[in-house]
């Protein structure tokens, strides 16, 4: 067996009996300096261990999303009406979707943004729109003229109007004509104005009732818009339908009409949301006015919008960002950089203006590490917006065109071992107590040598 005195042999650590050591004053100052020292480096080490470290490379877009980019976005146009906001996307191959409905939805809203009823859906058109035959000559007129001094009028006076607002300059309008005016001497036959009271016809020249026209209440009147066949035999037939649920009135009464005017939702500005994909090539996201049955004046055209919300990719998780901000605090700063901005054109300052968004769009990748082994954290789109008002060669738009860097920013967490912690607390403390071990010997060794002097002169 092996014995104790040969155990105590292999000690590395032998001791000093006490009573062979001595106190001193100065090693007690020294002992609580680096005392209070180490405490300072441990937690200065301790600071730098818990800290996230993270290095930042610029490499070439990888694109494991895919080849296809989802922009999400929520635009109000106080004055651009649901029925004929269209949403379109072109890219430089040559792709060019128009008036995409399936994944955008659209809610009429005032001019202060609010909204002003349910969802807006527009009629499905199940055919081509049929028109009347082609007529070269006069057309009798048999609609009612209306201005902005007798619109009211006429519209507390009978429970239908049914109004033609025109441009002379519209070839649609034009096409209309003979097939309008003959349903409105056919109707005045079948329903006199002055013994039925229940409809009548007329028509608005926007060209020069140009406030009347623009009025998108028409003095707060229940109205909608007509989307059916254009021949004489289709008006008539829609505008009998109109009235065939309201008793015939023997004379044109004033407030009692007003009971039975049919409902009809209020149009005016279109809240537009939802999202799209694209390539990721540079491209464009257009708002425009589209018809197939209309035309529109240019110069009379305002789209000016709100930026509610803006992004690119995949929406992010508040949760998944505020992770994501422990490793880079600035994270996210530039996802929606549009959202909440204003972009209003004053249309009698400057008219036939477009509105431009110019977006040039980074991914960002951030990659965590845990024990060893890595995953992806976060994965977004940034962006930075330059927009300016342009004046429009054709119909105005408001025109988001963005372009996608062929690069990435790629953020990797670099964690701190805690083998390594503990290597460097260890050092701390050996390294601190033998610099005050030696410090402490030196200044020991010296008050001895000035003692002995002392001595030496007193003999």
């Amino acid at each position: 067996m092996i014995s104790t005195s040969k155990l105590k042999s292999v000690d590395f650590y032998r001791k000093i009996p006490r009573d062979l050591t001595e106190a001193s004053l100065s090693g007690a100052g020294l002992s609580i300096l680096a005392a209070l020292f180490m405490v300072f480096l441990f937690g200065m080490e301790l600071n730098i261990y818990l800290t996230v470290s993270t290095s930042t490379s610029i490499i070439v877009d990888k694109s494991s999303d895919g080849d296809f980019l989802r922009i999400d976005f929520n635009l109000s146009f106080p004055s651009l009406s649901c029925e004929f906001a269209s949403v379109d996307v072109s890219d430089v191959l040559g792709t060019n979707r128009l008036n995409i409905t399936k994944t955008v939805r659209k809610f009429s809203i005032d001019h202060d943004l609010r909204p002003t009823g349910s969802e807006f859906h527009s009629g499905p058109v199940l055919h081509d729109i049929k028109h009347g035959d082609e007529f070269v000559g006069e057309v009798g007129e048999g609609s009612v003229s209306l201005t902005d001094r007798n619109f009211d009028h006429y519209a507390h006076q009978y429970p239908v109007l049914v109004v033609n607002f025109y441009a002379p300059w519209c070839y649609w309008s034009n096409r209309l004509k003979p097939s309008w005016e003959t349903a409105a001497h056919m109707m005045r036959e079948r329903y006199d104005p002055e013994l039925d009271g229940r409809i009548i016809l007329a028509r608005v020249d926007c060209t020069i009732e140009v406030d009347l026209c623009r009025r998108d209440d028409h003095g707060h009147h229940d109205h909608e818009s007509y989307y059916g066949d254009r021949d004489t035999e289709s008006l008539v037939k829609t505008m009998e339908g109109l009235i065939a649920p309201l008793p015939i009135e023997s004379h044109k009464s004033d407030n009692s009409t007003q009971n039975t005017k049919r409902p009809a939702p209020l149009t005016g500005g279109c809240r537009i949301e939802g999202y799209v994909r694209v390539k990721k090539v540079p491209g464009n996201l257009i708002i425009s006015a589209r018809s197939g049955s209309h035309s529109f004046d240019s110069s009379l055209m305002n789209m000016s919008h709100v930026i509610s919300h803006l992004s690119f990719g995949m929406n992010v998780s508040p949760q998944l960002l505020n992770e994501a901000k422990r490793l880079m605090p600035y994270i996210g700063g530039s996802h929606d950089k549009l959202n909440g901005r204003s972009f209003i054109n004053h249309r009698d300052v400057d008219a036939n203006v477009t509105i431009e968004h110019y977006l040039q769009i980074v991914k960002t990748e951030v990659v965590a590490r845990r024990s060893s082994r890595e995953y992806k954290l976060l994965e977004e789109y940034e962006y930075t917006a330059h927009s300016s008002l342009v004046q429009s060669v054709y119909i105005p738009v408001a025109k988001f065109h963005f372009e996608l860097s062929p690069m990435q920013v790629l953020i990797t967490e670099n964690p701190r071992s805690f083998s390594h912690f503990i290597t460097n607390v260890c050092a701390i403390i050996g390294g601190v107590f033998t610099v005050a071990g030696i410090l402490d010997s030196i200044l020991h060794n010296t008050i001895r040598m000035m003692r002995k002097v002392e001595l030496g002169k007193n003999f």
